[in-house]
């Protein structure tokens, strides 16, 4: 059983085939709510704010792609997958340039799209885990940058590793002998100079958040910092 519920919102209007699918997905503890059309989907979209929107081409009312469309405008969060019997290398192609997830063909299994959905939000939890809320500012190891207030600076691979290092421990001590060891594999003399280097450097990235502060503690490590 999840913990955390993940909210599916398919739209099809193929009323028995969609019930089905419903029944299957629910059984794996999936919450599903079904829109037999586009314009019904749009609405439901805005009301339940869904994790993931399983989406038909072939539409009354509203097509899929145009769903998708005006979804994009304003959110590129929420996942799509196009389920649909438009199979052209065109209408893949389409799906895909309106940033849709996935694109699968019927008929296909539903054991086949549970495993697609069940891939899909453990890559995005171990995703998540390379993110950081730093004060303000928002830190991205896996692209190796920080962004606060829209302003997004890049860091180099050591200031990455240095920064994941302090942003696991906000608030506590890391020593500089852990952070040498994890980033250089030694603590020589010339490694504890870079680190110095780089650690001013972090603070120059850093400084547009003024909640944000790296404290030295002389001779021992760092102190990742957060003031309200």
């Amino acid at each position: 059983m999840r913990t955390n519920a993940i909210n599916i919102l398919l739209a099809d209007d193929d009323v028995k085939n969609s019930l089905l699918l419903k029944k299957f997905l629910e059984a794996e503890n999936y919450v599903v709510s079904y829109a037999p059309d586009g314009l019904t989907a749009w609405e439901m979209y805005h009301r339940q704010h869904p994790d993931l929107i399983l989406l038909d081409v072939n539409m009354p009312a509203m097509n899929g792609f145009e769903l998708a469309q005006r979804i994009r405008e304003t959110d590129n969060k929420v996942l799509i997958f196009f389920l649909t019997d438009r199979t052209e290398k065109a209408d893949r192609l389409k799906g895909f340039s309106l940033k849709g997830n996935d694109y699968i063909p019927k008929p296909f299994y539903p054991e086949e799209l549970i495993a697609k959905i069940a891939e899909r939000f453990e890559q995005r939890k171990i995703n998540a885990q390379y993110r950081y809320n730093i004060g303000k500012t928002l830190f991205d190891s896996n692209q190796s940058m920080v962004t606060f207030d829209g302003i997004t600076q890049n860091l180099s691979a050591r200031q990455t590793d240095i920064l994941v290092l302090l942003a696991q421990s906000i608030g506590q001590l890391v020593p500089r002998d852990e952070i040498l060891d994890t980033v250089w594999g030694d603590s020589s003399y010339a490694n504890s100079m870079s680190l110095n280097v780089q650690i001013t450097y972090l603070r120059h990235i850093l400084a547009l958040d003024t909640t944000v502060k790296i404290i030295s503690i002389k001779k021992k490590g760092y102190i990742l910092q957060i003031t309200s």
